[in-house]
């Protein structure tokens, strides 16, 4: 499935055992806890979810918040930025993300 059309699921951001100042930033149809520990099978070191929130097509929320973050990009899908920055910049987002809601 390509994620970029992933109607609804997880955007969220992880840290890597390994790096203490980069984290992950990224979107899952499935629950990221899952999916992180998934990662964490692959390859050396653990993830670890820090935030994410459900909304609709994350895979677009993933972009909007990396478009923000690419002063501070890494490698790839990480990023040099504390941990709570990309979390608060998340939360402020929400205001313009369509989330899930209780009924």
């Amino acid at each position: 499935m390509n994620t970029h059309e992933v109607a609804f699921g997880n955007v969220y951001v992880m840290t890597h055992s390994f790096f203490s100042d980069v984290i992950k930033i990224g979107c899952t149809p499935i629950d990221p806890i899952e999916h992180a520990f998934n990662l964490s099978q692959k390859s050396p070191g653990d993830y670890r979810v820090v935030f994410s929130l459900q909304c609709k097509k994350p895979c677009q929320i993933k972009k909007q918040i990396r478009e923000y973050l690419n002063a501070e990009k890494y490698v790839n899908e990480f990023y040099q930025v504390p941990a709570d920055v990309a979390e608060q910049l998340l939360k402020r987002e929400t205001l313009r993300i369509p989330i899930k809601t209780e009924n």
